[in-house]
């Protein structure tokens, strides 16, 4: 068990939040309180449905704060400092921007864990990014949040190689689990003061961007066969990779890479190879894979 004098107020919404949150909890650290978004509408039946980490939350009977603004939490968070005492914060894939008058009401103010290896890839699709540009390393990023996005001091990094053969949502799980260690291994230092943060080199940050659904029409005419299979790994889980084969719409799910073209499913890309389609989801909104497909759509075209 970990035992601090400090009470963490913790900032989260999804699995890859919810990780930390969890680690959090079975370590012992003290959590005063949870924030996490409203509950949302999914589904069909547009039911209301809480986040992952709220349920987390109610389960182990700790508070839990869902503000419209974020900046109405002051009040809250100042209830829990005791003579003096501030809390600390932890904001793991929060999803909303926390301004500097919220930050400041914590010490030594708000920690943070990024799914990169900053200074790279600050933003908010890293993940994606790092398999995009065939990466052979990534990692998690220990850090104090700052007014600017992802610009904050480091206190720690760790490192996990990449073969190009990874998913978003296997990488996501996997550093998940990775930031969720090293968060409950550094907190204890950062609460006592023995480690401070280092700053980042400005100068060699890169950025990414939000996806949209936009970014899931797949136009190989502009991409080679490798670009285009990688992006079908990063984009497998949002915004997906859509192409027209045959006349039907199809959203690729895995592909490799091929120099000769011998189906339907065989799509050529701008450097003369193609990127041939092993399994995807039919017009029908069904899983399958190439035969099943090739068997079914390919030849009657709408």
């Amino acid at each position: 068990m970990t035992h601090t004098s400090k009470t963490i107020v913790f900032f989260g919404t999804d699995e890859f939040s919810a990780a930390s949150l969890r680690e959090l909890i079975a370590k012992g650290f003290t959590i005063g309180a949870v924030v996490t978004k409203p509950d949302s509408q999914k589904g069909r039946g547009r039911a209301l449905t809480k986040s992952i980490v709220k349920q987390i939350a109610e389960a182990n009977n700790i508070p839990v704060w869902q503000p419209l603004r974020v900046d109405a939490l002051a009040e809250h968070i100042e209830k829990l400092t005791v003579h003096g005492n501030k809390p600390i914060g932890v904001l793991v894939s929060y999803g909303r921007i926390i301004s500097q008058p919220i930050i400041d009401l914590f010490e030594p103010g708000i920690v943070n864990v990024h799914p990169s290896l900053l200074p790279l890839y600050r933003g908010p699709s890293p993940i994606e990014s790092a398999i995009l540009h065939g990466d052979t390393e990534t990692g998690v990023t220990i850090m104090q949040l700052s007014k600017a996005m992802d610009a904050g001091p480091i206190y720690s990094q760790v490192t996990v190689p990449l073969l190009d053969i990874e998913t978003a949502p296997e990488l996501e799980t996997q550093l998940a689990e990775l930031g969720a260690q090293e968060l409950s291994l550094t907190l204890p230092a950062i609460i006592n003061g023995t480690v401070k943060p280092t700053p980042q080199d400005d100068s060699v940050a890169t950025y990414c961007q939000l996806l949209t659904k936009q970014d899931s029409h797949l136009d190989t005419s502009l991409l080679t066969a490798e670009q285009a299979e990688r992006r079908v790994r990063a984009y497998l889980a949002f915004p997906k990779s859509k192409v027209t084969v045959s006349g039907h719409q199809i959203v690729i799910t895995k592909a490799h890479v091929t120099n000769t073209h011998a189906s339907p499913l065989d799509i050529p890309c701008a450097d003369g190879r193609f990127l041939s389609i092993d399994e995807l989801i039919g017009p029908s909104g069904k899983s399958m894979n190439a035969a099943a497909f090739l068997n079914g759509y390919a030849g009657k075209n709408k």
